[in-house]
């Protein structure tokens, strides 16, 4: 693995907050929320991320959470003035992410212990769990190794170890999620973060299509809202999963298997989750409406309708071309059998 190319000028966001001594609770909560989104401290002084509008929207989240709570917070961006300052940041993502990888790589060697002890053809559901524990784990850690850091080789060598000790790859196509029933879901209210954007608003059309039609939205914390049921939030239920965006996990969850919606959820996978892995054509358009209806919605409800509106009108258009896609086939094939038919007669 080669270091991330050291960029002087490259711009962060950083998060600067202060909480009472009071507000302990407070302050693990927004620990551990910055932990999550792979933000790391600074000279003990800002918590700091890489620019983007995922990061934007993460930390004022969480500078959102610090005001409700009694603090004061606010979000900066900044700019290192030489390549040595640029460095230490770098360097200070690249420890954090490293530690993360060793941990794991430390828990992978354990496992591999665990199964090795196994009786030969001995099924053990308990490692087979845990696999699947620390597989996420890792997936989680990648989604924020923003600098390449060292250890990630290391991790996938022994998931890929442990897969084929354990013959989880044999038995994964077979595994099912139980489905939910969508009746259990009716006329209820969602909760998600404010200033939707790609998997929240593909997330909130799949639940007004295929779940509820008269489904209502707020925008908040859970908490504000317990009779809520909270969507794209942190460890919601109906959220990022594995490798799975929210839209994703709803598919599963509720067993849609539209062609066409399977064909809008590889489009939210690359956007939500910055990959290639699927590449539709359609993918970079999405992304350019979706972040169009970002900046000039500033009403969340509104701006959550209108990707409602847009994610409907993809729908249409692709369900209407695999229509035709699909009832062309027949008729090709047809007027192909008619031809050869009419060479035969003559």
């Amino acid at each position: 693995m080669t270091d991330t190319p050291i960029v002087v000028g490259r711009e962060w966001l950083c998060l600067l907050f202060f909480l009472p001594s009071t507000q302990g609770h407070a302050r693990v909560q927004a620990w551990r929320r910055l932990q999550r989104v792979g933000a790391v401290l600074l000279k003990n002084a800002a918590y700091a991320l890489p620019a983007s509008p995922e990061s934007r929207e993460d930390l004022e989240w969480i500078k959102q959470e610090i005001v409700n709570s009694g603090g004061q917070a606010m979000v900066l961006a900044m700019r290192a003035l030489d390549a040595a300052t640029e460095e230490e940041i770098v360097a200070t993502f690249r420890a954090a992410r490293s530690r993360d990888f060793e941990a794991l790589t430390e828990e992978g060697v354990k496992l591999i212990r665990l199964a090795r002890q196994r009786p030969a053809g001995s099924a053990n559901r308990q490692l087979v769990q845990k696999l699947r524990r620390l597989r996420e784990r890792f997936e989680e850690r990648v989604a924020i190794d923003f600098v390449d850091a060292p250890g990630r080789e290391e991790v996938a060598a022994l998931l890929e170890q442990l897969d084929q000790i354990t013959g989880r790859r044999r038995t994964m196509a077979r595994q099912t999620t139980t489905a939910a029933n969508p009746a259990d879901y009716r006329d209820k209210t969602w909760v998600t973060r404010p200033q939707p954007g790609v998997d929240r608003m593909s997330s909130a059309w799949l639940i007004r299509r295929f779940v509820d039609s008269k489904a209502r939205f707020v925008f908040g914390a859970p908490t504000a809202t317990p009779e809520a049921i909270p969507f794209d939030t942190f460890e919601a239920e109906f959220g990022h999963h594995g490798t799975h965006c929210t839209f994703e996990t709803f598919c599963e969850r509720f067993a849609i298997t539209d062609p066409a919606v399977r064909h809008i959820g590889r489009i939210v996978h690359d956007l939500d989750l910055k990959e290639t892995k699927y590449n539709e054509s359609e993918t970079t358009t999405i992304g350019r409406l979706v972040e169009g209806l970002r900046r000039s919605q500033h009403d969340d409800g509104a701006l959550l309708h209108s990707g409602i509106d847009m994610f409907e009108a993809l729908y249409q258009s692709l369900a209407a071309a695999k229509q035709t896609s699909s009832a062309g086939t027949p008729r090709r094939r047809a007027r192909k059998a008619t031809g050869r038919q009419s060479r035969k007669q003559s």
